[in-house]
C-alpha cells in the first residue's frame, strides 16, 4: 500500500466510509464548493491488495478539502453505510446559496424535511440560511415557534418565509 505523507495541520478530520465511489464523491463535491480541491489519492498494491480482495492499484483514499476543511474518503466495501447520525451543515447567507447547494447536493438523492438531504452518495446535509439561528434564538419564544413551524413545512429552507414567520 503507498500512502504519501500528508502535512496535517488541522487536528480533527472526517473520515468517509464509502463501498468503491471514493473518488467519485470526492471529485462531485470539490466541483460543488469553491475553494475545493482533492489533495491525494493513495492506491493498495501488492499483497495488501490481494489480502483484502482489491485489485492491484486500486484507489484506497482519497484525501480532499473543501472551503478549507480536509476530508478523507475511504473505498471500503458495503460493510457499513450513512445514516441521518451524522451531517454536515452548508452554512448560507443568502437565497441563492441555499438554492444552490440544495439543487446540486439533492440531484439524484432524496430531499428531506428542514433543509436535510442525502445525496446520491447516501451522504447526509443539512443546507442552512445563517439567518435561522438568529430567528430561532432570544427572548422572544413566540418567534422561534413561528419561525420553528414555518420551517417544520419546509423541504428546501426559504429565507424570505422565515423572516415572514419571525415577524
Amino acid at each position: 500500500m503507498r500512502i504519501s505523507k500528508s502535512n496535517h495541520s488541522q487536528k480533527i478530520t472526517p473520515f468517509l466510509w464509502f463501498d468503491s465511489q471514493a473518488e467519485e464523491a470526492a471529485r462531485f463535491y470539490t466541483s460543488v464548493f469553491p475553494k475545493s480541491k482533492i489533495l491525494k489519492i493513495a492506491r493498495c498494491t501488492g499483497e495488501p491488495a490481494k489480502k483484502i480482495g482489491m485489485s492491484d492499484g486500486a484507489i484506497i483514499t482519497v484525501e480532499f478539502e473543501i472551503e478549507g476543511q480536509k476530508f478523507l474518503a475511504l473505498n471500503g466495501g458495503p460493510a457499513f453505510k450513512f445514516n441521518e447520525a451524522v451531517s454536515f451543515v452548508v452554512n448560507c447567507k443568502t437565497q441563492a446559496e441555499v438554492d444552490k447547494y440544495w439543487g446540486r447536493l439533492s440531484a439524484g438523492g432524496e430531499k428531506r424535511q428542514c433543509g436535510w438531504l442525502k445525496d446520491k452518495f447516501g451522504v447526509f446535509w443539512q443546507v442552512v440560511p445563517t439567518v435561522l439561528v438568529e430567528l430561532l434564538s432570544g427572548k422572544d419564544t413566540a418567534k422561534a415557534e413561528r419561525v420553528m413551524s414555518a420551517m417544520l413545512q419546509m423541504t428546501k429552507l426559504n429565507i424570505k418565509t422565515l423572516k415572514e414567520a419571525a415577524r
